[in-house]
């Protein structure tokens, strides 16, 4: 089935009953037909684009799939096991429910009765968000009834994961991407996966050739993240005058005080972790947490610093942080207090 190969996503970490499940338990990304397809997990855009790579697949096989749609908390008794009898002219089907973890007792009184004896030709993908709820059925499902699979799409929280899962949307599709451009769009759209996975797709289908760090700041340059990490790299590399006229810039057309703050707590704490550490970005990268092109990022901008001064950079930023949020009345100079002292590098006034 092609799908994208994230090692983001393929790192994702099964829920604690992963220890005594006895069926496969997988990536959004390596879905693949079964009787019963469990897809837990609160990451809700991967789960639908599992559910979207599932449909798509089973209607390549077949293209008179008949495809139905079911609230497990708004469940009638009986709903399941009807649309999974036999048909008059036998095409298969794929019935999808969403709201598992909020289900009915009556639904899982059918599915428990389902899982016995799956109807032929049939998928049913059940899509449980977490929680407790309809914990027999999961544990049934876990142990092999129904002859399932579990798809795992958990969170992806670390910017080494995104990376990972926006480096795979460019490699599906072809097209190269330069590291710094990559960085650049995380950096861009760092709260929404799906924003991410849009701009991804937005990018390969308006461009040709490498992706650039220009053509990134061409669709996505007025984005907040974007312009807090332009003033927080001018200033790490040193370069005031830059740093200041960045900022100005940003929040002239919008930028809040708190994300720029956040973008300057990122980079410095990426490079304190970083700091002292032996080995090339790969042998790193699972050890730290990072990708390796933000180990090797981090090494670049280390240069010039001294331990001294990045702890105080980084108590700096805890002040400005405090400040924005409503400790000064002045959040904006807070702001250029931060990037005065970060592009010192730490040091005092002479």
């Amino acid at each position: 089935m092609p799908a994208p190969r994230s090692r983001g996503a393929s790192s994702a970490k099964a829920p604690s009953a992963k220890a005594k499940a006895s069926i496969p338990q997988l990536a959004w990304h390596e879905i693949r037909p079964a009787p019963v397809v469990l897809v837990t997990g609160p990451e809700a855009f991967l789960a639908d684009r599992a559910s979207r790579v599932l449909r798509d697949a089973l209607r390549a096989q077949d293209a008179s799939l008949e495809v139905h749609d079911l609230r497990a908390d708004g469940y009638a008794p009986g709903e399941l096991l009807t649309l999974a009898s036999p048909s008059l002219f036998g095409e298969p089907r794929l019935i999808r429910v969403e709201n598992v973890e909020k289900c009915s007792d009556a639904f899982l009184e059918d599915v428990l009765d389902y899982l016995a004896s799956p109807a032929d030709d049939t998928v049913v993908l059940l899509r449980h968000g977490g929680g407790m709820r309809g914990k027999k059925m999961l544990d049934a499902i876990r142990s092999g009834q129904g002859s399932g699979i579990e798809i795992v799409c958990t969170e992806l929280k670390r910017d080494s994961d995104r990376a990972d899962f926006a480096a795979a949307e460019f490699r599906h599709a072809g097209r190269a991407i330069a590291p710094a451009a990559l960085r650049a769009l995380i950096n861009a759209f760092s709260d929404d996966l799906a924003e991410l996975a849009s701009a991804c797709q937005q990018l390969v289908a308006d461009t040709e050739g490498e992706i650039t760090p220009q053509t990134v700041e061409k669709y996505y340059g007025g984005r907040v993240e974007t312009n807090a990490f332009a003033v927080a790299d001018a200033a790490i590399a040193g370069q005031h005058g830059q740093a200041l006229a960045l900022l100005r810039h940003a929040i002239a057309t919008g930028a809040d005080p708190v994300p720029m703050v956040a973008a300057f707590a990122m980079k410095l704490r990426t490079m304190a972790k970083v700091g002292g550490s032996r080995g090339s970005g790969g042998q790193l990268a699972g050890q730290l947490g990072l990708a390796p092109w933000q180990i090797d990022r981090a090494r670049r901008d280390l240069q010039g610093w001294t331990e001294e001064g990045l702890g105080r950079a980084i108590l700096a930023v805890a002040d400005a942080d405090a400040q924005v949020k409503g400790a000064a009345r002045d959040p904006i100079y807070s702001l250029e207090t931060l990037v005065r002292t970060v592009a010192a590098r730490g040091l005092p006034p002479a």
